[in-house]
């Protein structure tokens, strides 16, 4: 099978979505399929470099941190996709490689495939000042985009149900994303550790509470510091991994409250280096709400991290209360199992043990791939029939005309 993903982000860019789809193209390569991705340059020069297409574009932060928007297509590096003739296309993002895809869909007479990464009205702050219109707006948004595809998939229920609400009538598919265990989980020994946690200036006998991802304010790290505040864990070191445009107001935010000394930001990790970090954490922990489906929190549980995360229903598959971790509703269940999973040896032990086991279970990049894969060779034979379905209409109306 020719495959082509198209993607807002790709490498070097580091994101869930872009972690999403190379995890997705080496998987599927694996199966034996052809894989091309289309996607969007950094700058105003497109180009092609090996399989990857990158179309130029220009920032619109304005609209969100580190949005971009093709704002010419070059058609060369599209007819070069078509002559390539790819059987199927899975988008991966709504904006302008979408429209990319949809119009190579159409000359092409392929279906396409679309997952669904992001819950935008998560992000109305950014471009609307009203909560319910921006919600109003990213549902009719939604449909609109949807409307042009032959399947959905949401990596959550959670997200199915957004979707569903939204009044968005195309098949949802539910399928978790996978990770690749190999890379995420490269094992590090205890000297290796001890030099990182130097180097980091985490003290020898702290406790580590691990964050890993992007700074913004939907992400809602605030809690964690606030909680960090009242906690009566003083021996412990809050590590925050990632960048982003809220980082600032957190680095003042921690001095305001007088915890400065025990919150590191790591700041950006390569992807060859960030199991490393997973293996510094003692606890995952994440006060967000915005999550489709938190890869991060599946990275730290196959690390045997076990995780302190807010109540979400996109993690109830994910985090099984007292099994892998817990989901907390407030400061005082934070500070109860926060208490228990740090004062009680067995315990940790055990959650750490069916941390792992749940995460190479469920989460297999492999798994994930052979999924898809389904479902591409599923919406071909549909397509394939309604244009059959189609063709016959046509003859049946031909011979009654004549």
């Amino acid at each position: 099978m020719k495959i082509l993903l198209t993607t807002e982000c790709y490498a070097p860019v580091i994101n869930g979505v872009v972690t999403s789809v190379m995890t997705l193209e080496k998987e599927l390569r694996g199966l034996g399929h052809e894989v091309r991705i289309l996607t969007l340059s950094m700058t105003k020069r497109s180009y092609r470099r090996e399989h990857v297409t990158y179309i130029r574009s220009l920032g619109a932060g304005r609209l969100y941190p580190g949005a971009r928007f093709a704002w010419r297509t070059d058609t060369e590096y599209l007819d070069e996709l078509v002559d390539w003739q790819p059987d199927i296309i899975h988008s991966h993002c709504e904006f302008s490689t979408f429209l990319m895809a949809r119009q190579l869909a159409r000359k092409l007479g392929i279906p396409v495939v679309h997952t669904y990464h992001t819950v935008y009205e998560d992000y109305t702050h950014y471009f609307s000042p009203n909560q319910k219109w921006g919600k109003a707006m990213v549902a009719i948004f939604t449909r609109k985009v949807l409307k042009n595809t032959k399947c959905v998939i949401a990596p959550t229920n959670k997200v199915r149900s957004i979707l569903l609400d939204y009044g968005v009538t195309r098949p949802i598919q539910v399928v978790p994303t996978g990770i690749n265990l190999a890379r995420i989980t490269k094992p590090i020994n205890d000297q290796e550790k001890q030099t990182l946690r130097m180097r980091l200036g985490i003290p020898k006998h702290h406790t580590v509470l691990l964050s890993v991802g992007r700074l913004a304010k939907e992400k809602n790290l605030e809690e964690i510091l606030l909680y960090l505040s009242k906690t009566e864990q003083k021996n412990v070191t809050l590590l925050i991994v990632g960048d982003g445009p809220n980082r600032e107001n957190l680095e003042q935010y921690a001095k305001s409250l007088g915890i400065h000394n025990h919150v590191i930001f790591a700041g950006m990790i390569s992807p060859t280096d960030i199991s490393a970090f997973y293996q510094l954490g003692d606890v995952f922990v994440s006060a967000s709400n915005s999550e489709t489906q938190g890869l991060t929190y599946v990275e730290a549980l196959a690390n045997g991290v076990p995780a302190l995360c807010r109540t979400d229903s996109c993690l109830d598959d994910v985090i099984i209360d007292g099994v892998n971790g817990w989901q907390y509703s407030d400061f005082e269940e934070f500070d109860e199992k926060l208490h228990t999973m740090l004062s009680k040896e067995e315990t940790y032990r055990r959650l750490s043990t069916h941390a792992r086991e749940k995460a190479a279970c469920d989460y297999s990049s492999e798994s994930f791939a052979m999924k898809v894969e389904q479902i591409y060779q599923q919406e071909m034979a549909n397509y394939q029939r309604m244009i059959l379905k189609s063709c016959g209409s046509e003859l049946t109306r031909f011979d009654e005309g004549r």
